[in-house]
């Protein structure tokens, strides 16, 4: 195969913002295993900490202005370098990046240039749920009348729309119209499998959080934010423990904790009980630390649209309680990887209570099932061989 070079453009590469920048790490160390090489193009910083550490190229323009991240360093970038490049993936949507990436490979193609293929992986964000949610009813507008004015052109100008599930490609139809894509292709998302269990990680948990890690207990790992469904997950634990059930603590990690939203609510509520343990972001062998060690996964998310952390729970041989608003439940729930409910609380509460009425035993089966649902579908070959196709044919 021809060696191919990929430009992957993005608003922002920093780990706490959510699941795109990681999801663009994985896909572009994936297609290194394939000898296929890439180099990000980012409206962040260029000294930005959390670019420090990664070793492929990576080009900062600076900070973005307005909340469409305008920044004219991009657009210059672009008209310099964009035809080194084969293929060029914008990922995300309603920002600057998606706008300028169309208008310079429009330009190169009207002027009869060679123009990089060009394909957009919108990572969930045409998903219908940002349209209805309480609480986005302007930003809603804003998104129509950014589809009709710019996106709805990105999408049908792009060679094709990647997604990382078929439920993300189904859910896509449903949002916005016109919506007329050259091609949809579902490439999914692979992630690296886990670095092998060591009491190092056990350790880092331990020092990082104080946490007695032989204590049984339940994971989150994720953003504190009201899309991740976490007050219904807390609602729904409390209203067991006031039945007086027997359950293991919840270990809540990640960032977030101190916005209005983690205090008012998230704070408040987790404190009617000692056993709910916040232990803020964590990364390294401290986090694997936290999955290897958890009993079991839980994410009730009001909307995901793949769930990286669910994959590295399965990857680690961990069952995984979501709701089926996570994209990728179909292939948990066939495989017996996990337990499935609707991102209500009630129906958390129950999923909760039946996990607790699992034997060991099945509980043991479900792990291996977990382990088996992450290699038949989530590692990181497959996934970027599927990209890899994609993007040649």
């Amino acid at each position: 195969m021809k060696s191919i070079k990929v430009l992957h453009v993005v608003a922002g590469m920093n780990p706490e913002l959510g699941g795109v920048s990681k999801a663009v790490r994985m896909i572009m160390a994936g297609l290194s295993d394939l000898n296929i090489s890439s180099e990000v193009v980012t409206i962040d910083s260029p000294d930005a900490p959390y670019l420090e550490n990664d070793t492929f190229p990576i080009h900062a323009v600076g900070v973005g202005k307005t909340p469409w991240s305008y920044n004219p360093n991009l657009l210059k970038w672009l008209e310099a370098d964009i035809e080194r490049f084969d293929i060029v993936i914008v990922h995300g949507l309603w920002l600057y990046t998606s706008y300028v990436v169309r208008r310079v490979v429009s330009l190169l193609r009207n002027k009869n240039r060679i123009a990089p293929g060009f394909f957009v992986m919108p990572h969930g964000m045409l998903d219908p749920y940002f349209q209805k949610a309480p609480g986005r009813r302007l930003k809603a507008m804003r998104n129509w009348i950014f589809w009709k004015v710019i996106e709805r052109k990105v999408l049908q100008e792009a060679n094709g729309i990647l997604f990382t599930c078929e439920m993300e490609k189904i859910l896509a139809k449903k949002t916005f119209t016109p919506y007329q894509p050259k091609k949809e292709l579902v490439v999914g998302l692979g992630v690296e499998n886990p670095p092998v269990f060591s009491e190092a990680m056990r350790e880092a948990f331990k020092i990082k959080t104080d946490f007695n890690t032989n204590l049984p207990y339940l994971l989150y790992i994720g953003r504190i934010h009201e899309k991740k469904g976490i007050d219904i997950l807390i609602n729904a634990y409390l209203n067991l423990k006031l039945l007086n059930t027997i359950l293991p603590l919840l270990v809540i990690a990640g960032p977030g904790i101190e916005t209005e939203y983690g205090r008012r609510h998230i704070q408040q509520l987790a404190s009617k009980s000692s056993d709910i343990r916040f232990v803020g972001m964590l990364t390294g062998d401290a986090k694997w630390g936290a999955f290897y060690g958890c009993e079991a996964f839980v994410l009730p998310s009001h909307q995901e649209n793949f769930g990286i952390a669910v994959a590295e729970a399965l990857a680690c041989g961990k069952p995984v309680l979501i709701s089926n608003q996570v994209n990728i439940w179909k292939e948990i729930a066939d495989s017996g990887a996990g337990l499935v409910a609707d991102d209500k609380e009630s129906k958390i509460q129950e999923m909760l209570a039946d996990w607790l009425h699992l034997s060991n035993d099945e509980k043991k089966i479900m792990g291996v099932r977990a382990k088996s649902c992450f290699e038949n579908h989530f590692a990181i070959n497959a996934a970027s061989h599927r990209l890899v196709e994609a993007l040649t044919h």
